[in-house]
């Protein structure tokens, strides 16, 4: 499912991938209008699985960040302003989540852009964020 979700660059909101043609891929927005549409190979699409958020040591996956996030949020959606946040408050935020992340290299729109995600993934139902390892490693020791 995560490998599907995609961010596709000088569009607003997530998509999730429906099919792979010649030259072009399928892909319906995720929210309330589902509104399905080609995208070009023009077009800069990119997976939210390979995505990563800079920390002072290495990089996070953003579908681990989604997940504090959850955990933080207790599975609700994050309740900031994001038109009217200031980058302090912005800052604040993602430092509650991720204390480790890097203050020189994320930048004011990409918190945004996380929160914003994240609060279209929960309210469309997609909350299963945690990383496959997690999931093997939880099989290997119930056996």
């Amino acid at each position: 499912m995560k490998q599907n979700i995609l961010a596709i660059s000088g569009k607003p909101g997530l998509y999730m991938l429906i099919a792979r043609g010649n030259n072009t891929v399928i892909v319906e927005s995720i929210d309330a209008a589902k509104k399905r549409f080609n995208v070009g190979v023009r077009d800069r699409i990119t997976s939210l699985n390979d995505v990563s958020i800079y920390t002072t040591d290495d990089d996070v996956k953003l579908m681990d960040v989604f997940e504090a996030m959850k955990q933080h949020a207790e599975g609700k959606t994050v309740d900031i302003d994001l038109k009217k946040a200031s980058k302090e408050q912005l800052s604040d935020y993602v430092a509650e989540v991720l204390p480790n992340f890097d203050r020189d290299r994320v930048y004011p729109n990409d918190m945004k852009k996380l929160i914003s995600w994240y609060n279209i993934l929960i309210t469309n139902g997609l909350s299963d964020f945690a990383t496959e390892e997690e999931g093997e490693e939880e099989d290997a020791a119930e056996k």
